[in-house]
């Protein structure tokens, strides 16, 4: 590897009910991956627990966890030990009755460098999402990690261009998506997953940046997750991907490749920010 090149993993698993259990099988994979030489390495939304947003049940707000937990005091040591970037999403409780679906992100050495909460909120059959996480309200904050600085977005948020648009122009390089997206129960003919896998590989040609997004899988209820984790260039291209089982894929990422990418697309120099007041109504009439 040359000095702009890292290596970025995604970690793509099933889950089940226990809580311990989900949690020592990704401890599993982290180490499984920092051995094949990883140096940032991503989870799924809500990793340690199922996609409980599938109904409404006041016992599923027990799979939330204050902030710091021994669940990511584990993790944080992990990042240490094996010198690793690690982007830990979970359902985050930050007051009683106020709960989150958050990321936190640790250095290499262990630092803690801030947390991202999904700021767009889903409402659907089979994700109930707005009965369980309040909107986000730290903004959209990138992360100066020693290996390159990444912005996140949680699902949902991976489906609008403006905050792949915010990130980069902050100076994001890695746009990192965790997911937990499926079938459609009400829509069984329609597969999402290649406008899912679009809509991502979009934001890296418009932003010149690499993009990550990493899926859950299996078969939880009435709701098949469909895996298809990816990662993608500055022009788009999939350079890694996953099919529908557990998973760790990764990529070699050479992040000169993201000034070569902008002088070949000059999206950013021909921006026109002073026509764009439309987009912060509701309604541009």
């Amino acid at each position: 590897m040359n000095n702009t090149e890292i290596k970025l993993a995604l970690i793509q698993s099933a889950c089940g009910v226990d809580i311990q259990e989900n949690e020592n099988r990704t401890l599993k994979q982290i180490e499984e991956a920092a051995g094949l030489g990883a140096n940032i390495v991503c989870l799924q939304e809500l990793f340690n627990a199922i996609y409980f947003c599938q109904y409404v049940d006041v016992k599923s707000y027990g799979y939330a966890q204050k902030f710091p937990n021994a669940s990511t005091d584990k993790l944080q040591e992990a990042a240490k030990r094996l010198g690793i970037v690690l982007v830990v999403p979970f359902f985050e409780e930050a007051l009683p009755g106020v709960y989150f679906n958050s990321a936190v992100v640790y250095d290499r050495d262990g630092t803690y460098l801030g947390k991202y909460r999904k700021n767009h909120i889903p409402e659907g059959p089979q994700y109930l999402e707005k009965y369980y996480f309040t909107p986000g309200d730290l903004g959209y904050p990138i992360f100066k990690t020693q290996f390159g600085i990444i912005g996140i977005g949680i699902c949902w948020d991976q489906w609008f261009p403006e905050v792949a648009r915010i990130l980069a122009l902050q100076g994001a390089e890695i746009l990192l998506y965790p997911t937990a997206i499926g079938s459609e129960p009400d829509r069984p003919d329609f597969d999402s997953s290649e406008p899912w896998r679009t809509i991502i590989r979009s934001h890296a040609i418009a932003n010149n940046v690499f993009v990550g997004a990493v899926n859950r899988v299996g078969m939880e209820t009435e709701m098949s997750f469909y895996g298809k984790s990816f990662i993608a260039n500055p022009y788009g291209d999939i350079i890694a991907g996953a099919g529908n089982q557990d998973e760790i894929i990764m990529a070699s990422c050479d992040l000169s490749e993201i000034r070569a990418s902008r002088e070949l697309l000059q999206f950013f120099r021909d921006r026109r920010e002073d026509t764009y007041q439309p987009l912060l109504k509701k309604l541009p009439i």
